[in-house]
């Protein structure tokens, strides 16, 4: 990897070589997101955020159903000017960090923490109920478990994640792509466990309950935001150990 680059730029520096060693011209349709990932010998997540990247540069677009088409080929394979978080970068990280945080928040959550995660699980409900784009509810959640370890340092590590997501241009390229929003009703289960071992103080069952939540939350992204078919093979994917 090159000095000062992110993975993901760096994918998306490869990917730009690629498409000009293949002769590809403006308009025309280049490989799937899945030869993608074969030519670059990377998972589909990582080519997906380098696709994302090209995006966001205007390199390329993605269409709906039909692939992803060249829109330029004026443009450099110099490092790119965006500096943003690959989403699934990003889950990695959350996953490390908020799993042993929902475990260690079972060993010295309270009463008023249960109460308080509670009232943003019925908020995160009545918000699916009337479909409504509001997911406060759902960072909610995930602040009040890093604020149930009493420990300040974890909430803000928290925090800042959830901040990068919300400010990242991949991120928000990613979620134009998803039209389906049952997964949210399958994410409120998860949080709806992760509660539940929480109340027991199982700090095990806490820490398995939030790592397959967001596996499930990366896997959902996946699934929605694929152009070329919804469908695709989820069993592509080695499954992260708990």
């Amino acid at each position: 990897m090159h000095k000062g680059l992110r993975r993901y730029q760096e994918l998306a520096r490869d990917l730009k070589i690629l498409i000009q060693q293949k002769g590809y011209k403006v308009g025309d349709r280049i490989m799937t997101e899945r030869q993608i990932s074969e030519a670059l010998s990377v998972g589909r997540s990582a080519a997906r955020e380098a696709i994302l990247m090209l995006e966001i540069e205007e390199l390329v677009e993605v269409r709906k159903g039909s692939g992803i088409y060249l829109l330029s080929d004026s443009r450099s394979v110099a490092q790119p000017v965006v500096d943003d978080i690959g989403p699934f970068e990003l889950l990695q990280a959350r996953q490390l960090l908020e799993s042993s945080i929902a475990g260690f928040a079972a060993v010295s959550v309270t009463k008023n923490d249960i109460v308080r995660m509670r009232e943003a699980l019925d908020m995160e409900r009545k918000g699916i109920e009337e479909k409504n784009n509001d997911y406060s509810s759902d960072e909610l959640f995930h602040r009040l478990i890093a604020e149930a370890t009493q420990n300040s340092v974890l909430v803000d590590m928290v925090s800042e994640l959830w901040a990068k997501r919300d400010q990242s241009l991949m991120w928000a390229r990613l979620h134009e792509r998803i039209f389906d929003t049952n997964y949210r009703e399958k994410w409120l289960k998860d949080h709806q466990d992760i509660l539940s071992a929480l109340q027991l103080k199982d700090a095990e069952g806490a820490r398995k309950a939030m790592w397959v939540h967001l596996d499930n939350v990366r896997d959902t992204l996946m699934e929605l935001s694929d152009v070329e078919d919804p469908n695709f093979d989820g069993y592509l994917f080695n499954k992260s150990t708990i």
